[in-house]
């Protein structure tokens, strides 16, 4: 295939992921009940209600603008050869593949960074202001980007490095190699993410004696679940939307409960939101999760092995010769509608996942409490209640509210 013909799959290929997208967003936004209805008014308080409504219709039209911007530059980058220019002019400062790789990337990631920003300010400090949402400050705003530079150029740089290396010295053969060194990062994040990476951005605190810890330890203990310390994370450094979750795979976890959730919920409340992730602990899904990213790298560096050394793929973005990083570019992009694919099949499999780990937790403690939890997370999140059934199937990895709480009721009875 030639240079101009993959060029043009390219641009179809993120045209028409824009368009897909924008579309989504539309429906989604027109799906919206304005007049709450009597069921959800219970727990919904009206006012309330529609400031969630005017919060969506808000993000949807930002998302509109800023995916406009990144599609209008993507697309220039690529129709005028502007990946295939940068890669030119740092030939003449490097000629180590590697080392040029590095740099090419390090350049890209900085002005995509810094291009964005203003995004990213206006969504923090007008949006989530505006609604009541955002706790951070300029100061930890920017501090937050510089410690995600240098993990980016900690870890980043050795991934790639790495993965660079195997190409060069191995052949099409690396995908083997590269496949168990990812495998491996991969599960060394879901060890020690909580005990390594998270402290460098959020304080955890051992969670204080009294009734909170006390009827966790109990419920532990109870359905045999292995928990080595509870967590109290200061999220309200950031946001006052709420949240929790456990890390860790093997004998040991670390359940891990902002300090917006335990500000606002019962001690019921808070057991069965740990309930329910204790059962996906049980439910085995989150081995199941790591098997099913392990298969999907293992799916993309096969089929990146098979389109690594193909001089056209640079030549598409503008090079004039082979390179192996504007390949893995090119890669990435006509990769992409496999990538959704898979990426729906994911979600799927989460929701599910979501229904059977709350199945767990009422059968083991209780459903009414999960349910106030749910209602009351919704509720202070400005959660949509009714997205539109296309943009679920596609975008969600949690069911809607009120088909969790449906599915509560019915195992409740």
């Amino acid at each position: 295939m030639s240079d101009h013909s993959i060029l043009y799959i390219i641009l179809t290929i993120i045209s028409m992921d824009f368009v897909f997208e924008q579309i989504l967003d539309f429906v989604n936004l027109k799906a919206r009940k304005v007049k709450i209805p009597d069921d959800v008014a219970e727990f919904y308080d009206r006012q309330k209600y529609e400031k969630s409504q005017q919060y969506h219709k808000t993000l949807t039209q930002f998302s509109f603008y800023s995916s406009s911007f990144s599609f209008i530059l993507s697309f220039a980058m690529l129709f005028f050869g502007g990946f295939g220019f940068l890669d030119t002019w740092l030939r003449d400062w490097f000629d180590h593949g590697i080392i040029l790789a590095l740099a090419y990337f390090g350049v890209l990631f900085m002005v995509s960074d810094v291009v964005n920003t203003p995004f990213q300010l206006y969504s923090t400090f007008v949006i989530e202001e505006k609604y009541g949402f955002n706790k951070t400050t300029y100061r930890t705003f920017f501090l937050d980007k510089l410690k995600g530079y240098l993990l980016s150029l900690l870890i980043g740089g050795i991934l790639i490095s790495t993965l660079l290396y195997l190409i060069l010295e191995i052949g099409a053969g690396f995908w083997l190699y590269f496949w168990g060194v990812a495998s491996l990062f991969v599960l060394f994040v879901n060890m020690f993410y909580t005990s390594l990476i998270l402290p460098l951005f959020n304080k955890l605190t051992p969670l204080g004696e009294g009734e909170l810890k006390s009827a966790i330890e109990g419920y532990s203990r109870k359905v045999n679940f292995p928990l080595d310390n509870v967590f109290v994370i200061d999220g309200s450094k950031r946001s006052k939307k709420a949240n929790a979750f456990f890390s860790g795979i093997g004998r040991k976890k670390k359940i891990v409960l902002y300090d917006t959730l335990i500000e606002n919920h019962t001690t019921d409340e808070l057991v069965a939101v740990l309930a329910h992730e204790v059962g996906h602990f049980k439910k085995k899904h989150i081995i199941q999760g790591y098997i099913m990213s392990v298969l999907q790298i293992g799916v993309m560096l096969f089929i990146m092995s098979r389109m690594i050394f193909n001089e056209n793929l640079s030549l598409a973005l503008g090079a004039e010769e082979l390179g192996i990083h504007l390949n893995l570019i090119a890669f990435g992009i006509l990769y992409s509608p496999i990538s959704k694919v898979l990426g729906i099949l994911g979600n799927v499999l989460s929701r599910k996942n979501e229904f059977e780990a709350d199945e767990y937790a009422s059968a083991t403690f209780a459903g009414a409490p999960l349910q106030e939890a749910l209602k009351k997370l919704s509720v202070d999140n400005l959660s949509n209640l009714y997205p539109h059934p296309a943009y679920v199937f596609f975008n969600y990895s949690h069911p809607p509210l009120l088909k969790r709480l449906e599915a509560i009721s019915s195992v409740s009875g």
